[in-house]
Formats: C-alpha cells, structure tokens, sequence
C-alpha cells in the first residue's frame, strides 16, 4: 500500500534505445486490470505515452492522467475531456534533452525520437487548451537537469497566458493528486505551505524561475521556513 498513484508505459519512450514511439505498452485488458487495481486501492493510474493512438486507449480503459502527451491530436483531446482525464505536460524535458543528449550519452536514435516529441510540444498546449484538458505542471527532468526544471514556466507561455500556467502548478495539480482544498489555495482549511517570491508572477513568470533564486520566504505548514518577510 506504499504507493500514491501507479505508472505505466503505454507508448514507446525517447530515451529508451530499442522501443519505436508508436509501440504500444500493454493490451487493452491489461490497461484496464492495473486501473481496477489501482482503484481498489483508493488511488489512480498515470500513464506515459506520447502517441494518439496510446493516450485513446489507456483513457478508455480508465487511466487518470497523461505523461507527456506530445503527439495528441483533436479527437484524442476531445476524448480525454470527456472522460476528465488530465494531462501532464513536460516540454522542458524535450528542451534540455535535445540540447545535453549527447553529453548524457543519448544515441542518434534517441536524439531522433527526441526531436519529434519536442516539435510537437508547443502545439500539443493548443490541441488541449482547445478541447479543454486540464493541464498538471511538470519537467521529468532529475540529476543534472533539475537546474532547469522551473525553466517549464517560460516555455509554456510560449502558449498560454500567466494564469494559467499557475493554475497548472497549484489547483490543477491538487486537483490531479486528490486533495483539492489541501493544496493549491490560499483557503480557510488548506495547508499553509507558502511560497514568497519577488515580484508579480501573474505578469512576469521569470519570478518562478532559476529554481528558486526569486524566493523570499518558504512556508510550511504556518511555521517560516526559509528567508524573512520583512
């Protein structure tokens, strides 16, 4: 019972040498045993998976969020609205990956696989804005590329506005995790974690960004953390 949510590989991976993007991880029966299994647990399933083909099949068989999602089209982001399910984008990964893959000893045909995900991406914000997908924030970047993870705020507003992408790493995100009225506000019952940072990130989002250098003041749970508030 250790885990908070299940993930699996629907589709093929970039950085995995020998599996095509478009590979497909399970059959549909298996999709839908790890989602009943899940759910006997009182949690939820979260799938990696790039393709169209990949993202319509875990959301039928009842998968709750999408890693990735870079190779999505209209009907498959309709599809994903109508079933409620969310999104997780992680464009800043293809970006770091694409510009230090060959220094983490990524071969040409990951470098490849890469590219194609990562011109996608841009779009990929479009098709779900326009069919109403919620998105969650994330980079699934770790080890070196942490420094760069925060850089996910600046590319996507490449697309969307300021708000929304606050929205993405506040409601939406405690909305995916379950726990809406715990995370994500500033509210009477919610947990007072804090971040103060300097300046107005609702017009300027590099305030969010160089992982941290813009924080003032960390909050947990009521008590100063980090910094002052003076």
């Amino acid at each position: 019972m250790g885990a908070d949510q299940i993930k699996i590989m629907a589709s093929g991976g970039v950085a995995s040498p020998t599996d095509p993007i478009g590979a497909l991880g399970y059959s549909e029966d298996e999709l839908r045993a790890v989602v009943v299994e899940a759910r006997a647990r009182g949690t939820y399933v979260m799938a990696h998976a790039y393709t169209a083909e990949s993202i319509q099949r875990a959301v039928r068989c009842g998968v709750r969020t999408i890693e990735h999602g870079n190779l999505i089209d209209d009907p498959t982001a309709a599809l994903m609205a109508k079933h409620g399910a969310y999104v997780i984008p992680t464009l800043i990964a293809f970006e770091a990956l694409h510009h230090e893959g060959e220094k983490y000893g990524l071969s040409a045909t990951s470098a490849a696989k890469i590219d194609t995900v990562r011109s996608a991406g841009l779009r990929s914000l479009e098709v779900y804005k326009r069919a109403g997908v919620k998105m969650g924030f994330g980079s699934d970047l770790l080890g070196e590329g942490h420094r760069l993870q925060s850089d996910e705020f600046l590319v996507r507003a490449q697309v969307l506005t300021n708000a929304e992408i606050i929205a993405s790493a506040t409601t939406i995100g405690a909305e995916v995790l379950g726990m809406t009225g715990k995370l994500g506000r500033l509210e009477a019952g919610a947990f007072a974690d804090i971040l103060v940072v300097d300046g107005n990130p609702f017009k300027d989002l590099s305030c969010l960004t160089e992982q941290g250098k813009h924080i003032r003041a960390v909050i947990k749970e009521g008590q100063l953390e980090f910094g002052d508030l003076n």
